[in-house]
């Protein structure tokens, strides 16, 4: 069980801009002419007539779901990833949003300028800008594959301890089949889902989680 639950992963994105290229081409105007909108968009938004409740059958003896994701996102465990892994992700905001903000006022500096520049200046200016705006980019992929390592080692930590949790389970519940409730199953009797059962000893097993963020070096990074 080593996959990255998707509402845990949300926390180590990295939310910044790129920095703008220095050779940016303007900007198409949008076109005004409005488009009419079909009729049948607006019979398709229309609200829909509420249906009764979905009535399950009885539960099948030796058949149970369990739900990985919802295992992990829900114990005590994966709430501690989750507020940690935004703390991360806050601090590499940080870290990085002066000097973007920096490199941004640069170059906007230098292209109100570039043309009042000799040539060689130009070049030269251009050229170390661009430097530092590689220089950039490489660091802040590298604090995105360090998060994205951070929050991998940190589930795998939780995966661990949940796995011989669900085969406990199984065994007490005799199920003779057990499905993976995150992908096929549309709907199915509550009382054959072990997830809640595996959750509650989870949270006595593995109470919380404790991490810093992973450091790699530049060229790790660009290998993972």
């Amino acid at each position: 069980m080593t996959s990255i639950k998707t509402l845990l992963a949300a926390a180590a994105t990295l939310a910044l801009v790129s920095s703008p290229a220095l050779a940016q081409t303007a900007a198409k105007p949008a076109s005004t002419a409005a488009k009419p909108k079909a009729a049948s968009t607006a019979a398709s938004t229309a609200a829909k007539p509420a249906l009764p409740p979905l009535t399950l059958g009885a539960a099948i003896p030796g058949v149970c779901l369990f739900s990985e994701e919802g295992a992990v996102s829900r114990s005590s465990a994966g709430d501690a990833i989750n507020k940690r892994m935004q703390q991360l992700a806050a601090q590499v905001q940080a870290e990085l949003g002066p000097e973007q903000t920096g490199l941004d006022a640069d170059i906007k500096t230098f292209k109100d300028k570039m043309a009042s520049l000799p040539q060689d200046q130009q070049q030269q200016q251009g050229q170390a800008l661009q430097q530092r705006m590689q220089d950039f980019d490489n660091k802040r992929a590298q604090r995105q594959k360090e998060l994205e390592t951070t929050l991998r080692k940190a589930i795998n930590r939780v995966d661990v301890e949940l796995e011989p949790i669900v085969r406990t389970v199984v065994s007490g519940r005799s199920c003779g089949l057990l499905l993976k409730a995150d992908t096929a199953i549309y709907a199915a009797n509550p009382q054959m889902d072990i997830t809640t059962a595996v959750i509650e000893q989870l949270n006595t097993k593995l109470p919380t989680v404790t991490f810093d963020r992973e450091h790699l070096d530049a060229q790790a990074a660009q290998q993972r």
